[in-house]
């Protein structure tokens, strides 16, 4: 155990972290500036600014072998300088470079200061992707840097960091703040207890800062990524299970009966079997249930798989312990509709129930209140209207959850207080790998249901170019006049907005297209021209409860043929009619946002038909990215593409909530270190849950710097 003053060492060098960045070398005046619109106001911003690329000087390929269409990196003389001007408002330079084996050309668009910066003979290493045209090899925007000049050059064989930059600060600079901030206070304290570090084989935090920055080699950056990395999940885990034992500070866990009669009622009113999964998942729900701990479980599983169903056997058993349940949903369309596929099988298994929305009216709202502070009323279906003052429950013992990541934390807890002590259950039909579950979930315990008990017919889904749309409209009219219905998709609901809020993926993998459908245009359109003659509706997120109810009840008793929407109808909307969708603007949609919207066609006995509008070329990113949908129809297997894709916290929607971000983890090949972590925190956390601990101490103040006040709080709860 560390003496008392050695801790108190530690912890004055790890709360100099935390002090102004304005304390370095070289940040003043306007580099202050510049560095702060990157994000950085404090000295551990500057430390953990991690470099985007690194240009690896000590493996060099000369011209004559370099290969067409791989990365290479070169160092070369500077022969020759242009600056052209080839239309307005464009300048191009074009840098010519020899060694002894040929000439490469680089080309710069849109910079013609470098046309100022490099001169003949000057020494330049070169490192970009190698393309071949007019006779030359050439690069395109390649990274450089002058390592010598008139024939005068210097060490280049060295591993050269790529910071990300902004206006007023180059990548040059911004190595030379880095590098003295490391100098001057790069001596940090490692806040990771030596034992734990010791066990995983991890580098030293002020090592690892070192070699993250400025690395030997490619080998000791990797390995410096990784302790970072885990330092991100490990403080995750924590925060997790903090932020749990406020949620459960002072409540008695419930035990329920799980073989009462309310349940073999339920089970017997069944129109099918359970799989072996969703009993399996159901057998876990029941056993948290009856323990006597408070359940925190995660129930996922693909579109179809039969969450509802297993979720129902957990509101029986709330029944036949005399208690009530709350299943609060995303939306209001999806909240009715689990009252009406829950509800008639509680009314046979003898289970009351209310469903209660923006749209319910005064008297049903009246009437549900009164059956709730009673007890009269078991199981509430509703969205957000739930957790509001005037619905009291008499004796709340279940939350479920819908969609959790849809909701702030604010609202789960909300909800939660409801029923002091309460189980929770929260589903999602999102696919998750295993890694972003136990990081996005690292607080709940997870059950999977993989297979679906009824396939349906299948879907067939097609990327189409937008001349190419004559195809899915002739698809909507046949099917249409054959019975069946149809959903129009759009990203955006009317033509004032920007799609500033479309950032759901890369902007490598959007095809650039300058028109985005707008649900409202869309909707004018094919009901006046295009799809003139069949019933077209309209369902947006910005039209009121009472508006959604309506056009969502007409589409399902057929009174529309044609829906066009927004992304409302991803989760949960079941209408086995429904048998073609359009998506217009395609790649501005997540894989697994096209995933759960295919899942709402090919659900019944009738094939479904999805038509992806791309404007992207075959073979670009957004189309390469799209054409993984027509490969495949495993939602897991599209989540990790995703997930390779797009940030942790963006495919989860933690821009909207407020959730914690990864900056160094990469979830797709980080499972181990994420194993690690959740292992190790679980330890610390039975050992010393307030990191009161001497040797703990370091930790909470990195919680504390991490997650801010909130998270302080909890240590100290």
């Amino acid at each position: 155990m560390p003496t008392t003053a050695g801790v108190g060492e530690r912890l004055s060098r790890t709360c100099s972290m935390t002090d102004d960045v304005s304390r370095l070398r070289y940040v003043s005046g306007a580099r202050r500036s510049a560095v702060e619109r990157l994000g950085i106001r404090r000295v551990r911003d500057l430390l953990l600014h991690i470099p985007h690329r690194y240009l690896d000087f000590t493996h060099v390929t000369d011209i004559a072998h370099a290969d067409v269409g791989q990365e290479a990196t070169i160092v070369a003389t500077v022969d020759k300088v242009t600056l052209k001007r080839p239309r307005p408002r464009m300048q191009v330079v074009e840098v010519y470079l020899l060694d002894s084996t040929g000439v490469i050309e680089a080309t710069f668009f849109r910079q013609p200061w470098i046309a100022e910066q490099l001169s003949q003979g000057d020494v330049v290493a070169l490192s970009g992707k190698v393309t071949f045209s007019y006779g030359f090899k050439q690069m395109k925007a390649p990274f450089y840097e002058v390592v010598g000049s008139k024939g005068q050059t210097g060490d280049y064989a060295r591993i050269l960091p790529v910071h990300p930059v902004g206006d007023g600060i180059s990548a040059a600079w911004m190595r030379r703040i880095v590098s003295a901030a490391l100098a001057d206070v790069g001596d940090v304290a490692d806040f990771l207890p030596a034992g734990t570090r010791a066990a995983r084989g991890l580098m030293s935090l002020a090592r690892a800062l070192r070699q993250i920055h400025f690395p030997l080699t490619m080998e000791s950056k990797e390995e410096a990524r990784r302790r970072l990395a885990y330092d991100e999940l490990l403080c995750l885990q924590l925060a997790l299970l903090t932020r749990q034992r406020l949620e459960l500070r002072g409540v008695t866990p419930f035990s329920h009966t799980v073989d009462g009669p309310h349940m073999r009622a339920l089970v017997a009113a069944m129109p099918f079997d359970l799989t072996r999964e969703q009993r399996a998942a159901a057998g876990d729900i029941l056993h948290d249930m009856a323990s006597d701990h408070v359940m925190n479980r995660l129930l996922l599983g693909d579109v179809g798989t039969g969450k509802t169903a297993v979720a129902a056997v957990a509101m029986a058993a709330v029944a036949d312990s005399g208690t009530q349940a709350a299943v609060m949903a995303p939306t209001s369309v999806l909240a009715a509709q689990y009252a009406q596929k829950i509800g008639p099988l509680l009314d046979e298994a003898g289970v009351t129930w209310r469903l209660v929305t923006g749209s319910t009216d005064a008297d049903a709202r009246a009437e549900a209140a009164a059956g709730l502070a009673s007890g009269e009323v078991c199981v509430a279906f509703g969205t957000t209207a739930i957790i509001s003052d005037d619905l009291e429950f008499r004796r709340l013992t279940l939350v479920v959850i819908d969609e959790q990541h849809r909701f702030g934390v604010s609202q789960r807890a909300a909800l939660r207080s409801k029923g002091a002590g309460a189980d929770l259950l929260a589903m999602t039909a999102t696919p998750i790998p295993r890694t972003l579950a136990l990081t996005a979930y690292g607080d709940m315990e997870c059950s999977r249901i993989r297979h679906r008990p009824k396939t349906g017919a299948g879907v067939v889904t097609t990327c189409i170019p937008p001349e190419s749309a004559d195809l899915a409209y002739g698809a909507i009219r046949e099917a249409c006049e054959a019975g069946h219905q149809a959903y129009v998709v759009c990203p955006l609901i009317d033509e004032k907005d920007d799609g500033s809020e479309l950032d759901d993926v890369p902007e490598s993998s959007r095809s650039g297209a300058t028109r985005i459908h707008s649900a409202e245009a869309t909707y004018r359109e094919l009901s006046q021209r295009v799809l003139k003659g069949l019933r077209v509706g309209l369902l947006t997120g910005r039209m009121s409860a009472s508006q959604k109810d309506e056009a969502m009840e007409a589409f399902r008793h057929g009174d529309v043929d044609v829906l066009v929407s927004t992304t409302v109808i991803e989760v949960g909307v079941d209408v086995p009619n429904a048998t073609v969708m359009l998506v217009y603007d395609a790649d501005r949609f997540g894989l697994a946002t096209l995933h759960q919207l295919r899942g709402r066609v090919g659900r019944g006995d009738w094939e479904g038909h999805v038509f992806m509008e791309c404007a992207a070329k075959k073979g670009t990113p957004a189309r390469t990215r799209l054409a993984a949908l027509e490969r495949t129809s495993d939602g897991f297997e599209l989540a990790e593409l995703d997930l390779k894709l797009r940030h942790e916290g963006e495919a989860l929607g933690y821009r909207q909530h407020g959730g914690p971000s990864l900056k160094v983890v990469d979830l797709a090949q980080d499972e181990e270190l994420m194993g690690w972590a959740r292992k190790d925190a679980l330890e610390i956390f039975s050992q010393d849950p307030r990191l009161a601990v001497d040797v703990h101490r370091p930790l909470a103040i990195e919680l504390r710097d991490r997650f801010g006040a909130y998270f302080e709080e909890v240590l100290h709860a």
